[in-house]
């Protein structure tokens, strides 16, 4: 599977290479390769840098991190896969004010933006529907127009179960013959498309939980998902706008250009290993691919499209935005 190149977005710096190594020279951050012959693959100015963001196998020279302490340079340290580990934290740093302004976030606040979550979330399940050619049923557009109005967190989960069941009993219309499922299911998934949108949807959350890591927000302290012991409640916010334009739009790809068939599982519905070998390489292509974003009209990845998203989350958390501007692809 290729690497990405070291992306430098504003004043964060993401490192997914492996074999380099992170260090200074003449007050520029410097990546190199050592395992190979590239030698300096890219260089920063110090000043310029206030995260780093590391993942699998990528290490600092030995006066790096005293150097990340002077410049108040946070740095995150992440799985190859993107799960989190850890982080050193400078004396002095940004993650404080951001989490305290996260903790701060009023009710009413909280609530008005769990509510453009949802409603971008339902939006964006006709959107995919429609991009299928099926008719989103009625119930679907009755759920987005309980979300208008005065809300409580009761109605807001109302409106989004609703349109939920309402989704998934119509998703089966967007596979090919042969594949079909009952409503949604989980824990364990009852057949082969649930199992798959189970593990896409893990994958997702995974990519956004790193981000709003990396972008210094608390995963846990939800708006819409309740807080529970361990939960990645922000995460499972943010994931539900990219659910149907991102998950189910790649499961879709999956089974309807028959990457993966049936014979790609074991009895209990989960992918064999040649078959997870499979999701693993397409799943990466798919989140590599370039598009234009609906909002910012250049074009980035998926995977750039939930580091933008997250930006946009952590500024209206902070104060810096008055609204939240969701992924609207089908707008």
């Amino acid at each position: 599977m290729k690497e990405p190149e070291p992306l430098h977005e504003a004043d964060t710096l993401y490192i997914k290479r492996q074999g380099t190594l992170v260090g200074t020279t003449d007050n520029r951050i410097t990546v190199r390769d050592v395992d190979g012959e590239d030698g300096l693959l890219d260089s920063f100015p110090v000043e310029h840098v206030r995260t780093i963001n590391v993942f699998g196998g990528v290490a600092f020279t030995t006066g790096f991190t005293s150097v990340a302490h002077d410049h108040r340079i946070t740095l995150n340290y992440f799985s190859k896969t993107g799960t989190f580990r850890g982080r050193f934290l400078p004396h002095r740093n940004t993650v404080a004010a951001v989490r305290r302004a996260q903790y701060a976030f009023g009710d009413d606040d909280a609530l008005n933006l769990a509510c453009e979550l949802i409603q971008a979330k339902i939006e964006n399940a006709i959107g995919f529907l429609r991009s299928k050619s099926v008719a989103a049923p009625q119930t679907i557009y009755d759920a987005l127009a309980m979300t208008e109005g005065p809300q409580t967190q009761d109605s807001l989960r109302g409106a989004e179960g609703m349109a939920a069941r309402a989704y998934f009993d119509a998703l089966s219309d967007v596979f090919i013959d042969g594949w079909q499922m009952e409503g949604r299911s989980t824990r364990p998934p009852e057949d082969h498309l649930n199992s798959l949108l189970s593990l896409t949807y893990v994958f997702l959350t995974n990519e956004v939980e790193a981000a709003l890591h990396t972008r210094n927000l608390d995963p846990h302290l939800g708006v819409f998902h309740a807080d529970r012991h361990g939960r990645p409640s922000l995460a499972l916010d943010l994931i539900e706008e990219f659910r149907h334009p991102f998950g189910d739009r790649l499961v879709s790809r999956l089974v309807n250009q028959r990457i993966l068939t049936h014979d790609s599982f074991n009895t209990n519905n989960r992918l064999s290993e040649d078959g997870f070998e499979k999701f693993l390489e397409k799943y990466d292509q798919f989140m590599s691919e370039a598009q234009t974003h609906p909002a910012f009209e250049y074009s980035v990845s998926r995977r750039q499209v939930i580091r933008l998203q997250a930006t946009l989350l952590r500024k209206r958390l902070v104060g810096e935005l008055d609204d939240y501007h969701p992924y609207l692809p089908y707008k």
